[in-house]
C-alpha cells in the first residue's frame, strides 16, 4: 500500500497519528534496550568520565545525524521545512530555558523522554514526575505560564522570522552534515569499544538515531501530499506530553503526530522491557527524592517548552538538522546539567537511572 491509498483509507490526521506511533514504537524500545539517558551521560562527564552513557549519547546523536542528513542528500527530506526551522527561534529562550531544563533533568533523575521510557516499565516515580512535567509544559505553552515563557523568549530572537540554519550560515557544503555525523560516530564507536559495551546495547543506541529520522522521513512525505497543511517533525516530548494529555481531557482534540507519538514510545518500551524481564515496579526512595524529582519535573517542563525543545527535540531531534537554537539549548541543558550534579548529587553517592 502505497501513502496516497493509505491517506485516502484512513485520512490525512489518522495517518500522521499512526506515522507517531510508529516512530514512538522504535524510539521507546530502542531507549528501553539502550539505556538512552542525557541526564546519566551529562552526570558522567561531570564527573570527569567518558563511560557507557556518554557512548550511547553520542551514537544516538551521531545515528540521527547520519540518518537524517543522508534523506537529505537523497531529497527524502527539506530541513527548510520543518516547523522548528520555519519559524523564528529564541535564543533567550534556549539559553534560559536549557539551563533551567538541564538542573531539572538532574532533579528528576532523567530527562523526559527517559522519564516516559522508565514509567512504561513500573517505575512509579517515572510517572508521577512525568505527569508534573505534561501539566507545566500546558501551563507554559498556553496556560497561566505562557506570558512569563514569551517574555523571557522574546528577549533574543533570530532575526528574518526564521531560525538558523548552520550549516547555511557557515556556507558549509550540503555533504558536511553527514561527515560530522560520521566523525561523531567514530568517536563514539571508540569509546563504546574502550569501555566494552556489547553490540546489542550499540544497537539499540542507533535505533533512538534511526526513530529520529524516520519520523522526519514520514512527516515530510506526508505533507507533499496532504490537502492540509502538515507540520514537518519527529521526536520530541515537551510539545507532544502537553498535546498528548490535553488529547484525552478536550472533546474538540484531534489526531496529529504527537498523539500517536508519546503512546507510541509507552508501547515500545513496555514490549521491550516485558520481553528483557525487567517489568518491575519501583516507588520513590524517600520524601527528599521525591521532592528533588517533583521540582526537577516542573522545571523540565517550563525549561523544556521555553527552549523549544527538550533533550530529544532540541537536542537530537533538532540537532540533526542543524536548527541554530536547537545546538545552543542542549549546550544549555549540558551547562545546567554538569552544574547541578556538581552543586548537588556530587555531595553524596552516584546516582543511577
Amino acid at each position: 500500500m502505497d501513502l496516497i491509498t493509505l491517506v485516502e483509507q484512513i485520512g490525512e490526521a489518522p495517518t500522521a497519528a499512526l506515522f507517531g506511533l510508529l516512530t514512538g514504537v522504535v524510539f521507546g524500545a530502542s531507549a528501553q534496550r539502550s539505556r538512552f539517558c542525557l541526564r546519566a551521560a551529562t552526570v558522567e562527564f561531570a564527573r570527569g568520565k567518558m563511560q557507557g552513557s556518554v557512548a550511547v549519547w553520542l551514537l544516538t546523536f551521531s545515528t540521527a545525524l547520519v540518518w537524517v542528513q543522508g534523506a537529505q542528500l537523497l531529497g527524502l527530506m527539506e530541513s527548510s521545512s520543518a516547523r522548528m526551522m520555519a519559524v523564528p527561534g529564541s535564543w533567550s529562550g534556549a539559553i534560559i530555558g536549557g539551563l533551567i531544563f538541564g538542573v531539572g533533568m538532574v532533579l528528576a533523575r532523567g530527562c523526559s523522554g527517559r522519564l516516559l521510557v522508565l514509567a512504561a516499565t513500573g517505575n512509579l516515580r517515572s510517572v508521577v514526575s512525568g505527569l508534573i512535567f505534561a501539566v507545566v509544559a500546558q501551563m507554559s505553552l498556553s496556560g497561566s505560564l505562557s506570558p512569563l515563557r514569551n517574555q523571557l523568549a522574546s528577549i533574543w530572537v533570530t532575526s528574518d522570522g526564521l531560525n538558523i540554519d548552520l550549516l547555511a550560515a557557515t556556507r558549509l557544503p550540503d555533504h558536511s552534515g553527514l561527515l560530522f555525523g560520521i566523525g561523531v560516530a567514530t568517536l563514539a564507536l571508540i569509546l563504546a569499544r574502550r569501555n566494552k559495551i556489547g553490540a546489542a546495547r550499540l544497537v539499540f543506541a542507533s535505533g533512538v538515531g534511526f526513530a529520529v529520522a524516520l519520523g522526519w522521513v514520514l512527516t515530510y512525505a506526508l505533507s507533499l501530499i496532504a490537502f492540509d497543511p502538515v507540520q514537518v517533525e519527529s521526536a520530541t516530548f515537551t510539545g507532544p506530553s502537553a498535546n498528548t494529555l490535553m488529547f484525552f481531557l478536550e472533546r474538540e482534540s484531534v489526531l496529529q503526530f504527537d498523539i500517536g507519538l508519546v503512546p507510541g514510545v509507552f508501547v515500545g518500551a513496555f514490549v521491550a522491557a516485558a520481553l528483557a524481564g525487567e517489568l518491575k515496579f519501583q516507588a520513590f526512595d524517600d520524601a527528599p527524592t521525591m521532592r528533588k524529582a517533583m521540582v526537577g519535573a516542573a522545571l523540565m517542563g517550563f525549561g523544556g517548552m521555553l527552549a523549544g525543545g527538550c533533550a530529544i527535540g532540541a537536542g537530537v531531534t533538532g540537532g540533526s538538522i542543524f536548527v541554530g537554537t536547537a545546538w545552543l539549548a542542549l549546550f544549555s541543558m549540558w551547562i545546567g546539567a554538569m552544574a547541578t550534579d556538581w552543586l548537588v548529587d556530587q555531595r553524596g553517592a552516584p546516582q543511577t537511572t
